[in-house]
This record gives structure tokens, sequence and C-alpha cells, in this order.
């Protein structure tokens, strides 16, 4: 046990006064150390459960032999931060994350780990501390909240940022855009659809560092609970057998879960998260792999905003692993790759099977026969640039209007609400992206906005930021490299036409290259936006939205 550094041993006897101060008992003390790592807070929806799962997973550990710990994660609400500076600081908790949870792992000498994850960041940086500290590892998030109904329509988050557009448009009332505030989140929980924190919990299935139903089943059901337990006993048997998450993460999982990704169509922030997981491994995912996934892969799930499915229905119809049983169907996913249950992934999907083929399409009749993201290059984003091409209207996978340059979001937001971009145009967001922003922010505004006013089907938006996966549309983000670095998204100019097209999986400005070289040499870099804190030290570090906005070890990278 790794905790005899804080528990046995003559030089330990202060570390046992400290231990008897937080009132262990003998007996407890000789158990192996188990970190229950909860992301529980009363500022984000779906975490607000969590002291309810994290006494479960206590309750499941202590059953099967070990003694848990309740430690603390950090959590902000993407929703609530959402259209402010407060996104600035979303992507970079992944870090933080990842970072304190290292240093309290490391620090107490913990023998195994309960990650409680559910929104966005959260997941991604628990994965990337497992893989760090490499110590026995199980996740269980709190789980999806149920969908809203209004106006007899079953509605999410992103339905209520278009009712905004759809408001200042005219087009509904005040009175029904309140309707959507009082009945459109009625639950705790993750966000209803195929969103960022739902799409990573579906992936911990993929990658196998969850137990089957982690990423579907809701977080108000009592399975929920079970299923908390079900991880405090999985997190002992790992410890026992010495299944360690580096023997799970490996680069065969992560295209385990490429895979699945293009199935589901998960959010475009996978192509952010996925690279970065990576990376903890030593694993190198270039973004542009994903088109090698997307073409071999069917798109089977619509879910919100693609389609008008959400969670509960998706965890009824047989959640990932019924999923990962239809791909499996095509020889699409690696067997043999060990998971949380101590079984490969074959033997946990063997008996798996599609409860609903209008939810999950078998792969005889995908929505589309090639997966849910794509990614974008050309003269605009050498390093490409992500697009959710299965929540795209068919009209818009080829698009072709002129740029209409904006140097930050807010900007955007007041041209597009107040009705200054037009059908055919093409929003050009930059210097959001990781150093620029910095910290990436989210679009959701935005593209809500464009889709609340009528445009979703003629108006494109390019960005160096990045999207929420509640965001719908021609909407293509990461742009690498970013404005910020010089990248030439910055030498776009006001009515340069732009050429989308989605198929062919390129983006550029038909503008020629010795008038790009031009303008490259009238470009000066902007000055930073924030010059202390916690987000100058990150602008400083971080890579390219391309690379995962991963930070740099100086000297190193």
């Amino acid at each position: 046990m790794r905790s005899e550094h804080v528990k046995e041993g003559l030089q330990q006897a202060p570390h046992r006064s400290l231990w008897n101060a937080l009132g262990a008992t003998k007996e407890e003390m000789k158990k192996p150390l188990v970190a229950v790592v909860s992301s529980f807070n009363e500022i984000v929806p779906g975490h607000m459960n969590l002291d309810k799962i994290a006494e479960a997973v206590k309750l499941g550990v202590a059953e099967a032999g070990g003694y848990p710990v309740i430690v603390p994660a950090i959590a902000v609400c993407d929703g609530i931060a959402m259209g402010h500076t407060g996104m600035k600081y979303s992507l970079v908790t992944r870090d933080l994350i990842a970072d304190s949870t290292e240093a309290l792992i490391q620090a107490h000498q913990f023998d195994a780990m309960v990650c409680i994850p559910n929104c966005d960041k959260n997941v991604p940086g628990l994965l990337m501390a497992a893989a760090r500290t490499n110590i026995p590892t199980v996740f269980v998030s709190g789980g999806p909240m149920l969908p809203g109904h209004v106006q007899g329509k079953r509605t999410s988050l992103s339905s209520i940022f278009e009712a905004v557009g759809a408001r200042q448009a005219g087009s509904i009332s005040q009175d029904e855009l309140e309707e959507f505030e009082e009945y459109g989140c009625p639950t705790c929980g993750s966000c209803s659809g195929m969103y960022t924190a739902n799409s990573m919990n579906c992936l911990t299935e993929a990658i196998g560092m969850g137990l089957r139903g982690n990423g579907t089943i809701p977080a108000v059901y009592s399975a929920r609970i079970r299923l908390a337990k079900h991880a405090g006993n999985a997190v002992m048997e790992m410890y026992r057998k010495n299944i360690r998450p580096r023997d799970i993460i490996t680069e065969r999982s992560i295209r385990n879960a490429l895979t699945v990704d293009m199935a589901l169509g998960c959010s475009t922030n996978t192509m952010l998260h996925l690279p970065a997981i990576a990376h903890e491994i030593g694993f190198d995912l270039d973004m542009r792999i994903a088109n090698e996934y997307s073409a071999k892969t069917p798109n089977l799930c619509h879910l919100a905003p693609a389609g008008h499915t959400y969670m509960d229905e998706l965890n009824e119809a047989g959640g990932v692993y019924a999923v990962m049983n239809e791909l499996n169907k095509l020889g699409l996913l690696d067997l043999d790759c060990i998971t949380v249950t101590g079984k490969t992934v074959g033997e946990n999907i063997e008996h798996a099977y599609n409860r609903n083929p209008e939810v999950i399409r078998p792969v005889e009749n995908p929505y589309t026969k090639t997966g849910g993201l794509a990614v974008l290059s050309g003269n605009i984003a050498p390093e490409g640039g992500v697009v959710k091409q299965s929540a795209v209207a068919p009209e818009m996978l080829v698009h072709e209007g002129p740029a209409r340059v904006f140097d930050c979001e807010d900007d955007a937001i007041a041209a597009i609400l107040g009705g200054k971009i037009n059908a055919g145009d093409v929003v050009v967001i930059r210097y959001e992206g990781p150093k620029g922003g910095p910290g990436m922010r989210e679009m959701l505004n935005p593209t809500s906005a464009i889709a609340g006013m009528g445009l979703g089907s003629s108006v494109a938006l390019i960005t160096d930021g990045r999207f929420s996966g509640a965001s719908r549309g021609a909407s293509i983000g990461h742009i690498s490299p970013e404005a910020a670095v010089g990248g030439p998204i910055a030498l776009i100019e006001e009515g340069d036409i732009i050429k989308v097209n989605i198929p062919e999986k390129t983006l550029n400005v038909d503008v020629s290259d010795e008038v790009l070289a031009e303008r490259r040499k009238n470009w000066k870099p902007v000055e930073p936006k924030i010059t202390t804190g916690y987000l100058a030290r990150y602008a400083a570090m971080v890579t390219s939205g391309s690379k995962g906005a991963v930070l740099q070890i100086p000297g190193r990278d």
C-alpha cells in the first residue's frame, strides 16, 4: 500500500495523530486508502447531487474493504459562465482540476481513487489526473438531466439559448421565453442533450474507465445511486488485481473512444479533450485523425442539439454499450482493451443490445455513413478546424459567402442580435483562442442567436474559439493556428469570400497567397487582454487548440 507512507512506522506517529484527529479508527487505518474525488458544489446543476453519489461510493468502498475519504475537485457551470468574462475560466479549469487532484492524491499517498465528475471540464481533467497518478481508479458521474417540456415538446438548455434569438427576432413572446426559462431545465444533472458533459461521460465507458450506464443513467434515477455503490466495489477489485489507469487508457482505447464519438455525434469539445488525455500517456493525437475515423464510422445517434432525442432515451435504448455492440458488427472496435470491470470491451458489450432502433440506428440504417465530427483544413486553418457535421443543415454542408469579421465574441453577438448579419454571411470571430481569449470561450450565445433568428440554414460561423456541445449549424471552431499567434484567420478582411465544404473537409478564404503574404507583413500582434493572474499564466503556457490546448512544460514541450 502506498498509504503506508502516511500511516505506518515510527516516523509516522505524527501522521497517525492527524488521522486520529480526523476520526479514523485503527481498523480503518489498516485498509487501503481510497480517495473519493467529489466535484460537489451548489453552483453547478450537474453537481448539486454529487454529495449523494459520494456517500454511495463510500458505502461501496467500505463494503469491499477500503477506507474511503472524500476530497474535493472544482467545477464551473458552462451555462452560467456563458457569454461573459466568466467563460474565459471554463476550459482553463480542466488543467486546474488535473493539477489539484494530482497534488491531493500524491500529497496524501492514496492507494486508489473514485472520481465523481459530471460537467464539461471535470471529466477530462480527472481523466488526466488519473493517468498521471496511475493508481486504481473508477469514474462515476452524477448523470444527465431529464429533458424539459415546453409547449408539448421536449427541450434542453440549447432550446432556451435559441429562444433568446427567437424573442429578439419577434417570433416568440416574452411570456413564451419565460416558459422556456421555467421548464427547460427541470432537474439536477448535466444538460440533457449530447453536449460536452454527456459526451465525455459516455466516452469514459468507451475508454473503459466508467461502468455501464455511467454516461446515460439520469441523475434523478435511483439506478445512479446503485451505480455509485458498484463503482466503490469495482475500485477495490481493481486495487486487488492491480489494474491501473494506464492499463486502461491506451492508444487503443482512445481510438475506441474516437469511434464511439463519431457514432454518438458527440460535442466538438471532445477534439480538445481526447488529445489532452492522450498527451498524458505520451500519445500525440492530432485532431485531424478524426476524419479517418469519421470516414469509416456511421453516425447512429441524433441526440439534441442534432435531433430530438435525449439522454434518457439513449439510456432506455441500451446506452453506450448498445452503440458499441452495433459498431462491433462492422469490426470497428478493439475488443481486447481491459476496462474497470476487470473484463475486456468485448466481454462487456457481449450481451448489450439495441432496444430502440429509432434512438440508436442499426449500422444497416445509419443517419449517415460517416461520423458526427469533421476536421476541415485549408488556407484559413492549416492545422484544422472542427465542426459537428451531424448537426449541420444539409444545405449548409457546402457554403460560400462574405466574411463578417469580429475581433471578439461580444461584438459578434451585438451584430447578430442587432440584425446586421444577413443570409449567406460567414461570421468570423477571432482572437478568442486558447492564448487570445485567453481561455478559448465557448460560442453558444452567437450560434444560438443565429439559429433563433432563423439564420441557422443560411449563415456559417468560424472561430479560433470553440463551441458548446449545445451548438448546432455550420459552426466551425478550434481554427488553428489561432489569430493571437498570427494564424491566417487573423488576415481575413471584411467582405472576403469564405468557402466552406464539409464533405470535402476544406475551409478557405478566396484570396491569393500573394495577397495573404502582403497582409501578413502588415499584421501586428494584439495586446494581451489579460496580463495578471491565472489566465495570464495560462495564456503564456497553453498550446494550440489543434493539440488539445494542453499546457507546455517549459524547456521540454
